[in-house]
């Protein structure tokens, strides 16, 4: 990702604003592909997916780490965004399942 230099604090700061509205763009779009997960499972244990929720925070840390980013800072959002996300995906689940 290429960054731009900016010139004042006001143009960091509008740089930084188009990022965050991204990021939370894209956790939606992470969002709704877990919902959709959802229609796929065949119990509340099988939506939990401790396995793969530690293959994805391994992962995350790994990217962390080559892209110079605390590991830990990104473990720690991806723990809470995959905390909240889960319990989406359980609501989704009982929905779809008349639960």
């Amino acid at each position: 990702m290429q960054i731009k230099q900016c010139n004042t604090l006001e143009e960091a700061r509008d740089a930084i604003d188009k990022v965050d509205e991204q990021i939370v763009k894209l956790i939606a779009t992470r969002n709704d592909y877990i919902k959709q997960i959802a229609h796929f499972k065949t119990s509340v244990e099988e939506v939990k997916a401790e396995d793969r929720i530690a293959d994805v925070i391994s992962k995350v840390r790994q990217q962390a780490i080559e892209l110079d980013l605390s590991p830990n800072l990104i473990n720690d959002l991806y723990v809470r965004m995959i905390d909240g996300m889960v319990e989406s995906e359980i609501a989704e689940f009982r929905n779809a399942k008349g639960l």
